[in-house]
């Protein structure tokens, strides 16, 4: 438990110190006084930065990253495999296409949002109905199901990049698909940001469920556990996490493969705490790398991309302990 109190105050004076990032960077005291003025009434230009520019892309960082970590350890053990993630069952190639159309039709903002959530869970939905449509095999079918439907989704989107506009469309959707914190909407990241914890601390709830799990389908059963019910809640909760991050901010690779992993070299092959730790990891990696992201260059660089940077050699140094830990 310490391990989980050290990381939640690290990103306590993460946020805080975020607040502080941009081209103007208040001094903690000022920062401190013009939030208290701000409270009672007086608002100033740094309190309008800060709480509606800075404070809900913070807060949109630490739900993605919570979320797709979250989501990411929980489809690993459901599937009981470590390079399972949010994109496994199809949902963010889904999103990713809702997005590209919304865009290339020329929607306003919270249109293309809705078009990236709905064709995600549109995208889920058809991977589950293709594994029950075959009738056995249970995960295994799932998995060949989500990679089925991931390719459709995915060579949609190259279908709507060709057709877009090169000079207008196609740069708007390849910018989306980067990852970017950059253009978030404030209103959208408090209608998001609740209904993402809530899905997150679900899964967490669900830690020891996947821990009965993780022993097979029949000793689940065995032990009195409906398999399918919490199969189906644990994937409707990662499928909503994972397509309403997408629907925020773009694709934002590996935190769902590689926070989790990293978890799990702390806590082993608990769930419950693994689920926790991987929130808060994730949380933290996110929050940290959008700052960087936006405040290390002259030009902003895209979220999505920085993970996968970062997140690619950070992977490389763990994975010979990921594999022995999953082979034991």
């Amino acid at each position: 438990m310490k391990a989980v109190w050290t990381l939640a105050i690290l990103l306590v004076l993460a946020a805080a110190l975020s607040l502080l990032l941009g081209r103007y960077q208040p001094s903690p005291l000022e920062a401190a006084l013009r939030l208290w003025q701000g409270l009672l009434g007086q608002t100033s230009s740094l309190w309008t930065v800060m709480t509606e520019l800075r404070l809900p892309r913070i807060i949109a960082a630490i739900s993605i990253g919570a979320g797709l970590a979250v989501s990411g350890a929980a489809y690993q053990a459901l599937f009981r495999n470590p390079l399972a993630s949010p994109e496994v069952l199809g949902g963010l190639a889904g999103a990713a296409f809702g997005a590209a159309l919304g865009i290339l039709l020329g929607h306003a903002l919270w249109q293309v949002q809705l078009a990236s959530f709905t064709f995600g869970l549109l995208a889920v939905g058809l991977t589950l109905l293709l594994a029950r449509l075959v009738g056995q095999g249970g995960i295994v079918v799932l998995l060949l199901a989500g990679l089925i439907t991931g390719a459709f989704f995915t060579a949609l989107l190259s279908t709507a990049k060709y057709v877009a506009d090169p000079y207008d469309k196609l740069p708007a959707i390849t910018y989306w698909l980067m990852g970017t914190l950059s253009s978030i909407d404030a209103h959208s990241v408090w209608l998001t940001a609740p209904v993402m914890w809530a899905a997150t601390a679900a899964l967490i709830f669900l830690g020891h469920a996947l821990n009965v799990l993780s022993m097979g389908d029949e000793e689940a059963s065995t032990l009195g556990m409906s398999v399918r019910t919490v199969r189906a809640l644990v994937i409707g909760l990662a499928t909503l996490l994972g397509t309403l991050s997408v629907t925020l901010a773009g694709m934002i690779a590996w935190v769902g493969l590689l926070i989790p992993q990293i978890a799990r070299l702390i806590w082993g092959a608990d769930n419950r705490r693994v689920l926790v730790t991987s929130a808060l990891l994730g949380a933290l990696y996110v929050l940290l790398l959008d700052d960087i992201a936006r405040t290390a260059f002259t030009v902003e660089l895209p979220l999505g991309v920085l993970t996968a940077l970062v997140g690619l050699p950070v992977f490389a140094l763990v994975l010979r302990r990921v594999a022995v830990g999953w082979s034991e």
